[in-house]
């Protein structure tokens, strides 16, 4: 003889718990285009590869190519920023994201306003590892007026 629930003992009939429903997380089977927006950051130090939902309220996946590979000269490589965006699109298929706006940066300001090298690398190695591309926007920070540059009156003597 089984042990009766407390509910059953008295008479009473369980309250109903309704569950609420799963979100999807596999692979995305139906073929339409589930969009995220790629930040990538190419600095000459380094590679950050960002991605966000559409709001950019959410983060999906961020490694950078310093995660990548062991020595520090290495971390702005091609090479580092190609494995950085393999391993985001690793991600972002187990999440069931196909498609990606990228908005990508340099340092901006008083710093460099052209992206690293590794910029052009995980761009490729993104579309080469089947994410669908919408937008690409540079959105690298340009001063209309700032703190003065760093070089001097004479700029940087070599």
């Amino acid at each position: 003889k089984k042990p009766k629930k407390k509910a059953e003992a008295k008479g009473r009939k369980e309250p109903k718990v309704e569950e609420p429903e799963q979100a999807m997380l596999g692979p995305n089977l139906t073929g339409e285009k589930i969009f995220a927006v790629c930040h990538l950051l190419a600095t000459f130090n380094d590679t950050f590869i960002h991605v966000t939902d559409l709001s950019g309220r959410e983060t999906l996946a961020r490694i950078t190519g310093g995660m990548m590979v062991k020595a520090d000269r290495e971390e702005s490589s091609p090479y580092a920023a190609m494995l950085a965006a393999v391993e985001v699109c690793n991600r972002l298929k187990k999440l069931g994201i196909n498609s990606l706006h990228i908005k990508i940066r340099a340092r901006g300001g008083t710093e460099s306003k052209t992206p690293g090298p590794g910029a052009q690398a995980a761009l490729r190695a993104l579309a080469r590892n089947g994410m669908l591309i919408g937008r690409i926007e540079d959105v690298t920070p340009i001063p209309t007026d700032s703190t003065r540059r760093a070089g001097g009156r004479r700029g940087r003597r070599l």
